[in-house]
């Protein structure tokens, strides 16, 4: 059953939709302000936004024409200090929610020039390519122009994907592009059912070359690299291994970084969990020895390569190991002076469960999930450590994703 209603927002939940109370519960209506009087049409416990009826003083225009249809961006609408405000108290209302008291900085605003990676969905229409984001909470595409929040090196994102995607209609209905801008280039990757050899392997080569893309894999194996896909962290240079992950802006990596490396002090030895392609590793060893773990194989081959090649740097040592499923035990965390680690959403409870009882003095949790953040955080404390800062970094500008870096000590 459907209804069209006046509503009154009352604060903005954790996913970025308005919240207003009624008689018969919380409805949550995307695109609205605190404070706002709405007209929505509801259907149990969401609402479309209809009309604004008193608009708050916050309430902005925002800068992309697709905002209020695409589901990429949540809250371009509202004022910035309003906007802080609330991302810090996501990640404020997370830990309290685990009866944690500690003191949670002021954002860190780490947008920079943009978000540096963008996974872009394609779909064929007939004789037509569409490439964009998809509509909130649908399976309809946005056919994209281009994306704001994007560094300039990705104005032509969708266009790029739209020429790669050309000579695979046919049998694919559907492919993901995942393009990133690295110091060399643009790293592309498509991604779906497809078999690339002969005449189509020749087009994706042309496509690629009539773009000036570093590389193009698909699935992550190779097509073609024209010059290698290369990343400057500290003083060591990465080549990004096709797929890898990567954080969303360079400014976002500088921040966490920054924060990291302030986190673990003099500490000598260190180990960094959740390693990737080496973000916090390859900064770390230009003043500890480094031991970093992570399951990714080509991640810790492309941190082991930039290791070796990079001079004055002290030793650093990676290894697979899958962290969930074979988290280090807390015997052999006990040789560390400091522990990092930066889990993908899920968190690190088995590692963290590891670390509570071990004697590492100084453990520096990244994440990019308030909620399991504080429910790793919990573990910790119960194991004797306090937490000594906590600071939200926004690298996801508009979104309701925040990153947390927290220092934890030992009593």
């Amino acid at each position: 059953m459907s209804t069209e209603t006046t509503l009154t927002i009352s604060a903005l939940g954790r996913h970025g939709d308005g919240i207003a109370e009624t008689e018969s519960g919380a409805v949550y209506v995307p695109f609205t302000l605190p404070g706002e009087t709405v007209r929505a049409h509801i259907e149990g416990r969401r609402g479309r936004l209809v009309e604004i009826l008193a608009p708050s003083p916050d309430r902005i225009a925002p800068l992309c024409p697709h905002f209020g249809t695409c589901g990429g961006c949540a809250a371009q609408h509202w004022r910035h200090g309003a906007y802080a405000a609330w991302k810090r108290g996501l990640v404020a209302t997370a830990l309290k929610h685990r009866r944690i008291d500690a003191p949670v900085d002021d954002l860190v605003d780490a947008h920079g020039a943009g978000r540096r990676r963008a996974t872009l969905h394609i779909r064929f229409a007939g004789d037509k390519v569409l490439a964009g984001f998809m509509e909130a909470r649908s399976h309809r595409l946005i056919d994209l122009d281009a994306c704001p929040i994007l560094v300039p090196a990705l104005n032509d994102a969708a266009a790029i994907a739209r020429a790669l995607a050309a000579p695979l209609a046919g049998p694919v209905k559907a492919l993901d592009m995942l393009l990133t801008a690295t110091e060399s280039g643009l790293d592309a990757d498509l991604r779906g059912a497809v078999a690339v050899q002969g005449q189509t392997q020749l087009a994706l080569t042309d496509a690629a070359a009539e773009w000036d893309l570093a590389r193009l894999t698909v699935n992550r194996e190779l097509v073609i690299e024209r010059r290698p896909p290369r990343l400057c962290i500290g003083t060591a240079t990465v080549v990004l291994p096709p797929g890898g992950f990567l954080q969303a802006t360079a400014a976002g990596e500088d921040a966490l970084a920054a924060l990291v490396l302030e986190g673990v002090g003099d500490a000598a030895r260190i180990a960094d969990l959740f390693c990737g392609i080496g973000p916090f590793a390859l900064q770390l060893a230009e003043r500890a020895s480094c031991f970093a773990f992570d399951s990714d194989a080509r991640a810790l081959d492309a941190l082991s390569r930039a290791a070796r090649q990079t001079g004055g740097l002290k030793p650093v040592q990676a290894a697979r190991r899958d962290l969930f499923r074979d988290p280090l035990p807390a015997a052999a965390l006990d040789r560390f002076d400091a522990v990092v680690f930066d889990p993908p959403r899920a968190g690190a409870e088995a590692q963290a469960a590891e670390l509570a009882g071990s004697k590492v003095p100084v453990v520096v949790a990244v994440s990019c999930d308030p909620a399991s953040f504080a429910r790793d955080a919990s573990i910790l404390i119960d194991g004797g450590y306090r937490i000594d800062r906590v600071t939200p970094v926004d690298q996801f500008r508009h979104s309701a994703h925040v990153e947390t870096v927290a220092v934890l000590r030992r009593d």
